[in-house]
């Protein structure tokens, strides 16, 4: 089921300043938040809905995301919308319509996923007549009214004609019920055995929970398959591709997000397990690889880009975080909007900044945002915490710090402070400079007071360049 249609325009382009940073008509400056909103409810549609952002091979910047009559899901009479930046995301062509057919069809939550190698853009989706995801019907028909259809649309002209296809018999298991695409971004693998292979995650129903589970195409999108599902407890979810070849899984969960590591390129993966670091209340997030193409020894091979709303119990808090380590750990993070926020994509620029595209307020926006490193601030370094094998009460000892340099840049001299209890003494020491991978280990001075008992928790926090990284570790007191 193929066809070739223009994208209609339609007579909207918003500018809008926004609380969370300034909408520019030049490139940002270093160090600076730059943010603009894409939509307004009412205008052009009665709402809109769930943010996709991708960067093609050329630079473009697309943005894709719901129109809708109302907020509801599918089953409805939605369309997918799209708009374009040529620029970096500096200015926006006006909107248009990717998929759109007369009620009671509907087309929702696009994903994209850029081939790096054909240059061919995808958006994933799911279609609908009667159903949506909670009331599909099992089997793959593809023309069954009351199941909901796994279509995609593809370009190959830089996002601005598309062709349709419907690819649920391929991808969808007779004994699954619901079945949609996981909407953002998927990822291509740009490394390993299965270099090249293209990734889009879906949400599926079997027996009547929900699981996650990879399509993926070894021919650059001419066939699909799907692999094992994850789960129970799957939901939208995005994967990342890391230096070690591993694929992780970050899932939608409530009040962390459940995570999940594939060694065959996504085929299966391992249980789901809760990542504490990671809060979340059960909504839709965006993980990237900062720098896809590095190889293993390139320290930026490691770095991952997280942005979700982190709070434990509402959409709100939008928040952009950085690893160092793979996703083990996450020291560096900042707000981007503290107010009501809920979906986020994020999606690397070809100048290194990074984009965002988010629903702000109470999805009365989509907003465009662009950061650098330099803003979000903080610098990559392991601090590992080592205490001696007792730490007495009313004595002074020394709490041992390991420091290494991630970045791929040299760090100047910077200090060291040891964050401790109410009543305990310590000193800043100073930290050398230190070359890309250079460590140091450092003994901090503490003084412990005689009434200390049990254990507390002490925070090494490492300073240089107007950056920081922190790591905790609890001490055990014995009297």
């Amino acid at each position: 089921m193929q066809r070739r249609v223009p994208l209609a325009l339609l007579s909207v382009a918003v500018l809008v300043v926004t609380a969370a940073g300034t909408a520019h008509g030049a490139p940002a400056a270093p160090g600076e938040l730059t943010s603009q909103d894409l939509t307004v409810n009412g205008v052009g549609s009665p709402y809109y809905r769930i943010p996709a952002l991708t960067t093609s091979v050329k630079g473009t910047l697309l943005a894709a995301y719901d129109a809708r009559p109302t907020l509801g899901d599918l089953p409805g009479n939605l369309g997918i919308v799209l708009r374009r930046s040529t620029d970096g995301g500096v200015t926006w062509q006006a909107q248009q319509v990717v998929r759109k057919s007369a009620a009671p069809k509907g087309h929702g939550d696009p994903s994209l996923l850029v081939d790096r190698t054909t240059g061919r853009i995808f958006m994933f989706y799911a279609s609908s007549v009667n159903q949506g995801f909670a009331g599909s019907g099992t089997g793959n028909d593809e023309s069954d009214p009351d199941i909901l259809q796994a279509d995609y649309s593809y370009s190959d002209d830089d996002g601005v004609t598309w062709t349709h296809r419907r690819i649920t018999k391929q991808i969808k298991n007779p004994a699954w019920a619901g079945m949609f695409a996981a909407s953002g971004e998927g990822i291509q693998l740009r490394h390993g055995a299965h270099k090249g292979r293209l990734i889009q995650q879906y949400a599926v129903r079997i027996n009547g929970a929900n699981h996650a589970v990879s399509a993926y195409s070894d021919d650059h999108g001419a066939t699909w398959k799907s692999g094992a599902p994850v789960g129970p407890g799957g939901d939208e979810n995005k994967t990342v591709e890391l230096s070690d070849g591993r694929i992780m899984l970050n899932n939608r969960s409530k009040p962390y997000r459940t995570i999940a590591y594939s060694t065959d390129g996504g085929v299966t993966y391992t249980p789901f397990t809760q990542d504490k670091q990671l809060t979340d209340p059960a909504n839709n997030a965006s993980i990237i690889r900062y720098n896809a193409e590095a190889p293993a020894s390139h320290p930026q091979s490691s770095w991952l880009l997280f942005s979700n709303t982190e709070d434990a119990a509402a959409r709100r808090n939008l928040t952009v975080k950085m690893s160092c380590d793979n996703g083990r750990t996450w020291p560096i993070k900042k707000v981007v909007d503290p107010g009501s926020a809920a979906y986020s994509t994020l999606t690397k620029l070809p100048n290194g900044r990074v984009g965002l595209l988010y629903e702000r307020g109470d999805y009365d926006h989509l907003t465009y945002a662009s950061f650098d490193l330099a803003w979000l601030g903080g610098t990559c370094a392991d601090i590992t915490i080592a205490p001696p094998a007792t730490l007495k009460a009313g004595t002074s000892g020394e709490v041992e710090v390991q420091v290494v340099n991630r970045m791929d840049t040299r760090r100047a001299q910077g200090t060291l402070d040891l964050t401790v209890p109410a009543g305990w003494t310590s000193r800043q020491i100073t930290v050398p400079a230190l070359d890309p991978g250079q460590g140091a280990t450092l003994k901090v001075p503490v003084t412990v007071p005689s009434d200390a008992t049990g254990s507390a928790e002490v925070t090494a926090v490492y300073r240089t360049g107007g950056k920081r990284a922190s790591s905790s570790a609890t001490v055990a007191l014995t009297p």
